[in-house]
C-alpha cells in the first residue's frame, strides 16, 4: 500500500507565525529610529557645547597671541601678573617636557602589560588581579596621584624633587591605565586565525606579537596613546605638588623648576588683573592648538599604518 500525502492543505501555525515576525520586525524598526534620533540629538548637543567653548577660547585668545606673534612663544613669562605683554615660552616648553617624559614612561609600560594580558596572561589569578588594579588607577582622582607622587617622591629629595621628571611621573599614573585597557581592547580585535596561521608556519608566540599581532592593533594603539597623551598635558592638579613655579624656560626634566600651560591657566585665570586674565585665555588657545597638533599627527601616523597593514 502506498501512502499519499496531501500537500495541498495549508499550514495553520504558518499565518501567526508571520504575524508575529511582523509585530517583531515593526518594534525594531521603532526602536531603531527612536535611538537613531536620540544619537543624532547626542551629537549636536555635544558638537553645539564644543563649538562654543572652541569660538570662546579663539575670540578671548586671539588677541595676545596673534598681535603678539611671536614673542608669545619666544618669551618667558612676566613676573608679575599686572605686567601687560606676551611671554609664554616657559609654559610651552614645560608642557612639551613633561608629557613627552611621561609619554616615554607610560607608553612603553602600558603596551607591554596589555601584551601580556591579552596574549599570555589571559584568565589567570595575577592577569586578573592587574586589571583590577588597573580599573582602580583608572577612578583615581588626579589630584590623588599628584599627592602619591609628592609624598613619595619629592618629599624624600627636597627642593631637588620639585622638577619636570616629578610631574611626568604624576601625568605617567594617569596615562598608564587608559594605555593598557585601549591596547588591550584593541588586540581582542585581532582575529585569531592571524595568530594560529603564523604558529602553524612555525613562528614562535612572541614573533607572532610582534610581527603580526602589535602592527594589525597599531592604528588603535595610537589612538589610545594619543588619548593618554591629550589627558595628561591638560592635566593640572598633578603638577601643583610636583613641578614647582617657574618662570623662565627650563629643558632639563631632571633638574630646575618648571612650568605648563594647564598651571599659568590656572595661575593666571584666577588673578583679578585683566593682563592675567588675558594671558590665561591665550595659554588656553596655545594648548588647544597643541592638542590639535598632537592629534593630527596622531592621526595621520595611524592612518599611514592602516595602509601599510592593509598592503
Amino acid at each position: 500500500m502506498t501512502a499519499v500525502i496531501d500537500n495541498t492543505s495549508p499550514a495553520p501555525a504558518m499565518v501567526p507565525l508571520l504575524s508575529d515576525l511582523s509585530s517583531v520586525s515593526g518594534r525594531r524598526r521603532n526602536k531603531n529610529m527612536v535611538m537613531t534620533v536620540l544619537m543624532g540629538v547626542s551629537v549636536v548637543v555635544v558638537g553645539f557645547v564644543l563649538l562654543l567653548v572652541l569660538i570662546t577660547v579663539v575670540r578671548k585668545g586671539w588677541s595676545i597671541v596673534v598681535s603678539e606673534f611671536p614673542k608669545w612663544f619666544t618669551k618667558d613669562i612676566q613676573l608679575s601678573p599686572r605686567r601687560a605683554g606676551p611671554g609664554m615660552k616657559a609654559a610651552i616648553v614645560g608642557t612639551i617636557v613633561a608629557t613627552a617624559t611621561a609619554t616615554v614612561i607610560a607608553v612603553p609600560l602600558g603596551i607591554a602589560g596589555a601584551i601580556y594580558l591579552n596574549e599570555y596572561g589571559k584568565r589567570s589569578a595575577f592577569a586578573r588581579t592587574l586589571r583590577f588594579l588597573t580599573n582602580v588607577m583608572a577612578g583615581v582622582p588626579s589630584i590623588v596621584m599628584g599627592l602619591f607622587i609628592y609624598v613619595f617622591w619629592v618629599v624624600p629629595r627636597g627642593v631637588d624633587g620639585l622638577n619636570a621628571f616629578s610631574g611626568a611621573l604624576a601625568l605617567a599614573c594617569l596615562m598608564l591605565p587608559i594605555v593598557v585597557r585601549s591596547t588591550e581592547e584593541m588586540l581582542r580585535l585581532v582575529p585569531q586565525n592571524l595568530r594560529d596561521a603564523s604558529l602553524a608556519l612555525g613562528a614562535t608566540a612572541s614573533r607572532t606579537t610582534l610581527t603580526v599581532v602589535i602592527p594589525k592593533a597599531a592604528p588603535g594603539i595610537i589612538s589610545g596613546s594619543l588619548l593618554a597623551i591629550a589627558r595628561a598635558a591638560g592635566e593640572t592638579a598633578p603638577l601643583i605638588f610636583t613641578v614647582g613655579a617657574a618662570k623662565a624656560t627650563n629643558w632639563n626634566p631632571f633638574s630646575g623648576t618648571n612650568t605648563s600651560l594647564s598651571l599659568q591657566i590656572y595661575a593666571n585665570a584666577k588673578e583679578s588683573f585683566p593682563t592675567a586674565q588675558e594671558r590665561a585665555w591665550g595659554a588656553a588657545l596655545t594648548l588647544i592648538a597643541l592638542a590639535f597638533l598632537f592629534t593630527f599627527g596622531a592621526r595621520a601616523l595611524s592612518g599611514r599604518l592602516s595602509r601599510t597593514t592593509e598592503s
